[in-house]
């Protein structure tokens, strides 16, 4: 196994938070009717992609009826619906649509990973869960942005919401990658951590956002739009 493997694997099997295990379990035994007869993955959620890629995407936490039942990131879910749909037409992604993990959906050097990888009550991770799961995302930095790599080309990490942004940077400034002083976030924030690696934020796909407009489709393209240009070293 690559070291990638490795800790995906670890994550999989991870119970450093009770309150997570006990929720991400128990919504699988009593869930909504439109899954009802559905056996869930109910576990937590790995990251989906290449440790390779040059586009890294981090989320807040798998869905309680979406990642959470499907067992891969954004899928089976609205915001997976918009979040996928923007990655195919940047031309991120193999397709527009994220069944389940069997659906031959590809991402083209993109990595969407979390800043929580187990469902949480009400989507609000406590600050402990996510400091027992920041270990996972630094040793994906260490793969994904050692600086041989980030010196060879442009990187991209994209939060994909306050708490998404605020853990790349947190996670950027811990493993020496930016001496920056934490940045606001807020829909189309560009930073320029360090040469060649650039932080970017948009609103999170939720229904929240979706749903009141708050976040439109074109806004969404045009955050990935930017980072096509920026990946391409524009």
């Amino acid at each position: 196994m690559t070291e990638f493997e490795i800790i995906q694997a670890e994550i999989v099997e991870c119970h450093r938070c009770p309150r997570l295990v006990e929720w991400r379990e128990g919504v699988a035994v009593v869930p909504p009717r439109r899954h009802a007869g559905e056996s869930y993955w109910a576990a937590p959620v790995p990251s989906f992609g290449d440790a390779s890629a040059h586009l890294i995407l981090i989320g807040l936490a798998p869905g309680a009826h979406g990642s959470n039942r499907t067992g891969r990131m954004f899928t089976g879910d609205r915001s997976g619906e918009w979040l996928f749909r923007a990655l195919w037409r940047a031309g991120f992604a193999s397709q527009p649509d994220a069944v389940n993990r069997r659906d031959g959906l590809d991402l083209r050097d993109t990595l969407i990973t979390a800043t929580c990888h187990c469902a949480p009550p009400a989507n609000k991770p406590l600050p402990s869960e996510i400091h027992n799961c920041r270990p996972y995302l630094m040793r994906e930095f260490a793969i994904a942005l050692a600086p041989d790599k980030i010196a060879a080309r442009p990187h991209v990490l994209m939060g994909l919401g306050k708490i998404g942004f605020d853990a790349s940077y947190e996670a950027s400034r811990d493993a020496g990658l930016t001496d920056l002083a934490r940045p606001k976030f807020g829909h189309g924030t560009e930073v320029l951590l360090s040469p060649n690696l650039w932080l970017l934020g948009t609103y999170h796909p939720s229904q929240q956002n979706t749903f009141t407009g708050k976040l439109t489709e074109a806004m969404l393209d045009g955050v990935f739009a930017r980072a096509r240009v920026l990946l391409d070293g524009g």
